[in-house]
């Protein structure tokens, strides 16, 4: 059976970094949205390493131009 951890006060950089020291056992990708409304959305979907790979750069070029300033 899949065993379901929260990852509450993890930051994002923390979780694409330990799906990257473990790429070859990732078998789907798995996400959660809160709303401000407080209804949580989630789902999952099979991808491959390449996708992963552009959604990493993608997060890490939305972080340093949104959050550049806030070190």
């Amino acid at each position: 059976m899949t065993e379901i951890r929260s990852l509450h006060g993890t930051t994002v950089a923390e979780i694409f970094s330990a799906g990257i020291d473990n790429l070859e056992q990732i078998e789907s990708i798995a996400v959660s949205v809160l709303w401000k409304d407080g209804n949580v959305t989630a789902g999952h979907s099979n991808t491959s390493a390449a996708n992963l790979a552009l959604l990493v750069l993608a997060m890490d070029e939305y972080q340093r131009r949104n959050f550049a300033s806030d070190g």
